[in-house]
Order: structure tokens, then C-alpha cells, then sequence
């Protein structure tokens, strides 16, 4: 059961997913900061310095934030947007990659270009026997 669990913990799939996992815990942060600490504040400049998280209603004994929802909903676009984003940018930076490969056709070698010179002489050949 050991080599099984060892076996299916080192693929390089599960590597490739802890990794992202990680990049993206740390992503995350960095979109959570860019939110809290810019959009945020600049969203409540726009809006006259009306912050949402702390609206609410009281039902009863319950209170509902509905505030807070409202942030969280936000909030959960503007990662998404931002993930959109990056996703993008990095598809733009492989398809640009891929055509530049595509572009730099090798040149070919010294064997090749002898070959493609008896073929072409062969076909002479056979072209001048057909014309008789």
C-alpha cells in the first residue's frame, strides 16, 4: 500500500496540481490585498465614501448582513476578472511563442537538399521518357 500511496503521490499530476495550489493560495493574497487596500477604497471615493459591508437588516432576532454579502460577491468578481486577466495575458505570451516557432522553418540539411536534387532530376528523366 506504501509504494501504491508514494506511486500516486509523485506523478507529476498531483506535482503539477500541488504547485498550482500553492501559486495559487499566493495569487489569491495578492488579489485580496489589491482589492481591500485599492479597489475598495477607490469604489467608496466613487461612491461618495459609502462603504457596504456594514449594511444590515434585523429580522426578527436575526440579523442579516447583507452588506457583507454584497463585499463578498464583489469581491468574487473582481478575482475572477483579475484571473481572467492573467490567464489572458499568458495565452497572448504562448500563442505569440507558438507563431514565431511556426515562422523559423529549419533549414534543411545537406542530405536532405542532395535528395531533393536527385528527386528532381529523376522526375526530369521520367518527364522526357513520357514526352517521347
Amino acid at each position: 500500500m506504501w509504494q501504491e500511496f508514494k506511486k500516486f503521490a509523485f506523478k507529476g499530476n498531483v506535482m503539477d496540481l500541488a504547485v498550482g495550489v500553492i501559486i495559487g493560495a499566493a495569487f489569491g493574497k495578492i488579489v485580496t490585498s489589491l482589492v481591500a487596500d485599492i479597489i475598495t477604497p477607490l469604489v467608496g471615493l466613487l461612491l461618495g465614501g459609502i462603504n457596504i459591508t456594514h449594511l444590515q437588516i434585523q429580522v426578527g432576532n436575526a440579523i442579516v448582513k447583507y452588506g457583507s454579502f454584497l463585499q463578498t460577491i464583489v469581491d468574487f468578481l473582481i478575482v475572477a476578472f483579475s484571473i481572467f486577466m492573467f490567464i489572458r495575458f499568458f495565452n497572448k505570451l504562448k500563442r505569440k511563442q507558438e507563431t514565431e516557432e511556426k515562422q523559423e522553418e529549419p533549414k534543411p540539411s545537406r542530405e536532405e537538399e542532395l535528395l531533393a536534387e536527385i528527386r528532381d532530376v529523376l522526375k526530369q528523366g521520367i518527364q522526357r521518357e513520357t514526352d517521347k
